[in-house]
């Protein structure tokens, strides 16, 4: 199938190195406000109530840092392909998927050794690879670490997401599908974790940071409220 899909489908990136810092709960990106979610369920043995932006220089520290923002995606019209084959039309979709993973994958590696250039003698194998080896991580937009999907939105200001062909309907889902876009971060501590369930209060000081009404930002995270 990946064969036959050769000049079918093909692969585009598009990301930006932003001048960052952490300001409580929230990330300034090249001077754009990108607030963030922290965990505060309680689990046994828990120390530490993560947010991605304890990973980032803090703004009182006066240090500037970098955090990266990426988007990828599968160009090619996978929804009319093999439609008259249930069996061949989820295969395309998923391989699509996969392939949409695989060219983010490869970007990261790239940024880390040549752009960001933060580990430019890093020698992983697909296999250390495939098991995060490499420093940093990298939230996936609508994963536990970065649950809320109308991210993107802000995303979008910061990439353009057209230019790749990505556009995004009102609930901030990519089209097309096979899309995958999130932040990199680079300190050596960096981890995912789940922010999980939130209460009201985290609700309303979010919504007021991301400035939409608290039911809109209630309908983006229906599944981590409490």
């Amino acid at each position: 199938m990946l064969v036959r899909l050769e000049n079918e489908l093909t692969c585009k990136c598009i990301y930006r190195l932003c001048c960052a810092n952490a300001d409580g709960d929230n990330l300034l990106l090249d001077g754009m406000l990108f607030p963030l979610l922290r965990q505060q369920s309680t689990t046994a043995n828990k120390e530490f109530y993560l947010c991605l932006s304890d990973f980032v220089h803090p703004l009182s520290s006066g240090k500037t840092d970098t955090v990266g923002v990426f988007a990828a995606t599968v160009a090619g019209d996978t929804d009319s392909l093999y439609t008259d084959d249930p069996y061949q039309h989820l295969l395309v979709q998923t391989l699509a998927d996969r392939l949409a993973e695989a060219a983010t994958e490869k970007m990261h590696e790239y940024i880390r050794k040549n752009t960001w250039g933060y580990a430019p003698n890093e020698t992983l194998s697909i296999a250390e690879l495939l098991q995060e080896k490499f420093q940093g991580i990298r939230p996936a937009v609508g994963y536990p670490s970065l649950p809320d999907q109308s991210v993107n939105f802000l995303i979008d200001q910061l990439l353009d997401l057209e230019q790749i062909g990505i556009t995004l309907t009102t609930n901030g889902a990519m089209h097309p599908h096979a899309s995958v876009s999130g932040l990199m971060l680079a300190h050596p501590a960096a981890r995912y974790f789940s922010v999980g369930r939130i209460d009201q209060e985290q609700l309303e000081d979010y919504a007021r940071r991301r400035g939409m009404p608290i039911e809109q930002m209630r309908k983006f995270l229906s599944s981590n409220l409490e």
